[in-house]
């Protein structure tokens, strides 16, 4: 059984972000699935591999809310930045061997959802209508992560 399940009030409405979205749900049942095995050495791998996929999520959203024009970015990404203390901070209590899987699962969680339905949802229109506007030209002209995304 999940211990998220992706519903469609999550959906900004960007096809590539909505699937960056499902892919840390699947992390978050996945590190729910090792907690419940009780494999320690899993609820690590997978924290790891959370991690990294979300850094890299954050980075792809900034950069396209970015191109967007987004007006509030910079404060969207103070949020990234505190929620990336956060886990750290999990992640350094990990490594010292505490059992921090339960409590990080909540947050993670939590988090999400409510980053998803309030700050993602706030952007959604801007990067959508210029999307729709640039049909991604601008980013294609950029030859960097983008242009490989939609190119």
């Amino acid at each position: 059984m999940s211990f998220l399940n992706w519903s469609d009030d999550l959906a900004t409405g960007i096809p590539v972000v909505d699937n960056q979205h499902r892919r840390i749900v699947e992390y978050i049942n996945e590190l729910h699935e090792a907690i419940q095995t009780k494999n320690r050495g899993q609820v690590g791998v997978v924290l790891d591999e959370l991690v990294e996929y979300t850094l890299s999520h954050f980075g792809f959203e900034e950069e396209l809310m970015g191109e967007a024009g987004y007006p509030f970015l910079h404060a969207h990404q103070k949020v990234h930045r505190l929620f990336e203390k956060k886990v750290g901070e999990f992640v350094e209590r990990h490594k010292m061997g505490e059992d921090i899987a339960r409590p990080l699962l909540t947050t993670l969680r939590t988090w999400l959802v409510n980053h998803i339905k309030r700050d993602d949802h706030d952007y959604a229109d801007a990067v959508q209508a210029f999307l729709e506007v640039s049909g991604g030209a601008q980013i294609k002209k950029k030859k960097g992560f983008f242009a490989r995304l939609f190119g």
